[in-house]
């Protein structure tokens, strides 16, 4: 498998960035699901109740789905492999001790955490605190 694996070459080139805009999490039921729908999702996961989407702002507006919260995207720039042990607990507890919520979704390439908007700032700065330690 490609991409880094020891955690202390992961934190030090972890390189958080923020993406633009904002987005949300929504649960559709599968009869609803179009191929449009489908295609403007950053993100999908099929759950028991439902198929999850992370959409922006805009494309939930459109197809009139209901959400609670948004949030920013933070894509953390390293090559992360999937093999790799400790990165995502080491985020997670640096944003825990700001009281900073974290949803993680693995990508191939790049870990994504989306944290609430308000918070997206700081939540940058506590992750790039992580390459100094």
């Amino acid at each position: 498998m490609s991409g880094e694996t020891n955690l202390a070459v992961l934190l030090k080139n972890l390189m958080p960035v923020k993406k633009p805009g904002e987005y949300v999490f929504v649960s559709v039921a599968p009869s609803r699901v179009t191929a449009e729908l489908m295609m403007s999702a950053l993100a999908t996961f099929k759950e028991k109740e439902g198929i999850s989407l992370i959409l922006e702002v805009g494309a939930a507006k459109e197809f009139e789905l209901t959400y609670e919260g948004t949030y920013s995207c933070i894509t953390c720039e390293v090559h992360s492999s999937l093999d790799a042990v400790g990165m995502t607990a080491a985020m997670t507890a640096a944003l825990t001790h700001t009281h900073i919520s974290a949803n993680v979704v693995a990508g191939f390439y790049h870990d994504h955490i989306f944290v609430p908007t308000t918070k997206a700032d700081q939540a940058v700065m506590v992750l790039s605190s992580l390459s100094l330690e």
